[in-house]
């Protein structure tokens, strides 16, 4: 038997921050000397969390460790545009991530956190 899923494509929408990804499956299978094929359609709707706050301070760090996002990115095994993503905080690595950040700089994880974004919550 065969499986495979793949995204058809995928759309962002800034204004409803939400983001749609449509995937198909597939299985192929033969019995008796028929071939059948099943098709199965999905659509996954993801809200995209917006930060408006500056909540991370991996630039800043970066800056006083004389490193740089592509150093980050390649420390992580990361695509240097979501690397890009934390610095500027437009989202937020996991935390698992940010453990991984302390370490590789060398830096205890409430440093990687800006104080003052717990005083607005």
């Amino acid at each position: 038997m065969l499986r495979g899923e793949r995204p058809l494509f995928g759309t962002k929408s800034e204004e409803k921050a939400i983001e749609l990804k449509f995937f198909v499956s597939f299985f192929v299978f033969s019995h008796d000397n028929w071939i059948i094929l099943c098709i199965f359609a999905s659509i996954i709707y993801q809200p995209i969390v917006k930060m408006d706050k500056d909540i991370n301070r991996i630039k800043v760090v970066l800056v006083e460790k004389k490193r740089t996002n592509k150093w980050l990115a390649e420390q992580l095994g990361k695509d240097p545009a979501t690397v890009s993503k934390w610095c500027t905080n437009a989202c937020q690595p996991p935390m698992e991530t940010y453990i991984k950040i302390a370490k590789l700089l060398e830096v205890e994880l409430s440093e990687l956190v800006n104080s003052k974004f717990g005083d607005t919550i």
